[in-house]
């Protein structure tokens, strides 16, 4: 059986700049199919736009709320709000504040760098006017 508390996983950076918590992936647990993490994002800070070209990804938001954009459509997210990402995606979430913002983030496989392209347009679309 494996149980992971999330007070035992250290946070890092990945590389569309979130802070991320793993609390089951390929470096912690013996998982084959999916991952799973908690992301924090401060206020007014934003993920870099980018796209997991073979990663299914949801977002369960778990604290504040922000603005989400998949594939162009953008909108407000809060708590209790479940996202599909599909692969393949280009996306980018903001956090307008003015707390933190916390999602669990579930990938399918697993969440890889190596999957991870970042897209050169900047998060300042989905800020506010």
């Amino acid at each position: 059986m494996t149980v992971r508390n999330l007070s035992a996983a250290a946070p890092f950076t990945t590389k569309d700049g979130s802070t991320i918590r793993s609390l089951l992936d390929l470096s912690c647990a013996p998982v084959t199919n999916q991952s799973l993490a908690e992301a924090t994002l401060p206020a007014g800070g934003a993920t870099t736009r980018h796209r997991h070209r073979a990663t299914e990804e949801f977002y369960y938001v778990t604290l504040g709320s922000g603005r989400l954009e998949i594939d162009g459509d953008v909108r407000t997210v809060a708590l209790g709000d479940a996202c599909l990402i599909p692969p393949g995606a280009i996306h980018q979430i903001y956090n307008p504040g003015p707390g933190e913002l916390k999602i669990l983030c579930c990938c399918a496989p697993p969440y890889s760098h190596e999957d991870t392209e970042l897209l050169d347009d900047g998060p300042a679309r989905l800020k506010p006017e």
